[in-house]
């Protein structure tokens, strides 16, 4: 196959997502290289899964910086050191400064709680709830300047019970968002390089939990 596309991992939690991510890329047909991870916070737990698996990691804390741009360009210049070539979020909480989500839009993905363009923003499962909807879910969208509005690349669609609190539909949810976030990412590579062009034109599945 092709030199697999470098991808970089940005998280500032566990990085559960990431942890899919990472194992996916081990498979030799897979098309994305994780070379890196970075986060916002030192005490990231992701941080310490990514050093065992020999994944370099960075640390760049936006309490250091006297803007959200200042931040970004640190950003940047570490994505760049890198060679990075595609971005994944994976529970990453920051809202980049527009100059840098101008400069990677169609090279940025992110994974969201929720079917978007419903529910955008914090505590999309609450929302859900509060809502009274019957069907929530997760997708993999691209990330552009505005917040949870970029185009969608994969969904997974998860029934929302009688019996859920945030913290049970958060849960469900999260499952369908480890299946389907390797997916997309290989999906989006595929789509981007045109290697597969039957598979790439699949962008917005929807799975019935």
């Amino acid at each position: 196959m092709s030199a697999k596309t470098k991808v970089a991992i940005l998280i500032s939690g566990r990085g559960s997502n990431m942890r899919t991510l990472i194992q996916a890329a081990k498979q030799e047909d897979y098309p994305a290289e994780i070379i890196g991870v970075f986060s916002n916070r030192a005490d990231a737990a992701g941080l310490e899964f990514a050093q065992s698996e020999n994944i370099q990691t960075a640390v760049i804390s936006q309490k250091d910086f006297d803007s959200r741009e200042s931040f970004c360009e640190a950003l940047d210049a570490q994505l760049e050191a890198w060679g990075a070539e595609l971005l994944a979020h994976a529970g990453y909480m920051r809202i980049h400064a527009d100059g840098f989500a101008q400069k990677w839009t169609g090279k940025m993905l992110n994974i969201h709680p929720s079917l978007l363009p419903s529910f955008k923003g914090l505590h999309p499962q609450q929302q859900a709830l509060d809502a009274g909807v019957k069907i929530a879910g997760a997708t993999v969208h691209e990330v552009t300047p505005e917040l949870d509005a970029g185009p969608p690349v994969l969904q997974a669609a998860v029934p929302v019970l009688d019996s859920d609190n945030a913290e049970s539909l958060s849960a469900r949810i999260l499952k369908v968002e480890h299946q389907i976030y390797p997916l997309a990412l290989k999906q989006f590579i595929e789509k981007r390089t045109n290697n597969d062009a039957e598979t790439a034109d699949q962008t917005n599945l929807i799975w019935p939990n």
